[in-house]
């Protein structure tokens, strides 16, 4: 996808990150060197805030990414819910 629809070098050093449809499942890929590497991230509650893209690519700065995977507005950041146990 990286390399045919975004029309990147997916072994570039650059983290494409990837939001799925509900919004609140988040993939970011990445090539090491060595091989591809997939983080996953769930939200319990809410939804990842996604910018809008004109042609399909948003860049964005490592802060932005910060907030974005802890699930903070990055526009105005505040913490979202955060879950108080597990199972």
């Amino acid at each position: 996808m990286v390399q045919e629809v975004l029309e990147h070098d997916p072994l570039g050093g650059h983290l494409f990150v990837f939001r799925g449809r509900q919004g609140n499942l988040l993939k970011v890929i990445w090539h090491d060197g060595q091989g591809a590497c997939l983080f996953t991230k769930r939200l319990e509650r809410g939804r990842f805030l996604w910018p809008s893209a004109a042609d399909g690519v948003v860049a964005i700065t490592s802060a932005q990414l910060g907030y974005l995977l802890e699930g903070i507005d990055w526009r105005m950041p505040q913490k979202t819910w955060r879950p108080t146990s597990v199972g």
